[in-house]
């Protein structure tokens, strides 16, 4: 399952879960994506869904990517 990150920019409803403005990983899920929703790592160390509109992406540099591989490996 590939991995990338975005950064939470709504959290109502799911406050104990999402912090805003937090960078979040996201797994892969064609499923979720066509219920316009993304598969979070939240703040449980769990994945949930949740809507796609509560985070945005973000481009981080290979050595960043890298770094982050290493500590959610």
């Amino acid at each position: 399952m590939k991995k990338y990150f975005m950064i939470c920019v709504e959290n109502r409803r799911y406050e104990a879960s999402l912090e805003l403005m937090k960078v979040y990983e996201v797994l892969s899920d064609r499923e979720a994506e066509k219920h316009h929703q993304v598969r979070v790592v939240d703040e449980s160390g769990e994945d949930y869904l949740y809507p796609e509109k509560y985070f945005a992406p973000v481009r981080l540099p290979a050595e960043t990517k890298e770094k982050l591989e290493l500590i959610t490996a």
